[in-house]
């Protein structure tokens, strides 16, 4: 595989966090982002999310411009606490996908 193409492949997709986890233990929340359209973004994006209280690990996808937000087991995220780490990133959310439904604006909780 040519070295640019691998490159860019490694650089679409960025993991940080832990995400390991057994099945079921842990909820998934996935937030859509309009502008996130380079892995500095991404990585912007992720930092942010990861301070949020109760995140174990973020996945971002560059490609489909969504991040995956990981919960630690047994804990519920804050919608709310998500959709606005996104905004203090800079950049903004359109679609927040939760355990318990999907917000096309900011949750309340």
């Amino acid at each position: 595989m040519n070295r640019r193409v691998w490159l860019s492949l490694a650089l679409s997709s960025i993991t940080l966090g832990s995400t390991a986890q057994a099945a079921g233990a842990a909820d998934e929340y996935s937030i859509s982002v309009t502008d996130m359209h380079c892995s500095n973004c991404a990585r912007k994006i992720a930092g942010k999310l990861l301070a949020v209280q109760g995140v174990r690990g973020v996945r971002t996808s560059v490609q489909t411009h969504t991040a995956t937000v990981v919960a630690q087991p047994a804990k519920t995220l804050s919608g709310k606490a998500i959709w606005e780490a996104v905004e203090k990133a800079g950049f903004k959310p359109v679609k927040l996908t939760t355990p318990s439904g999907a917000f096309t604006e900011k949750p309340k909780e």
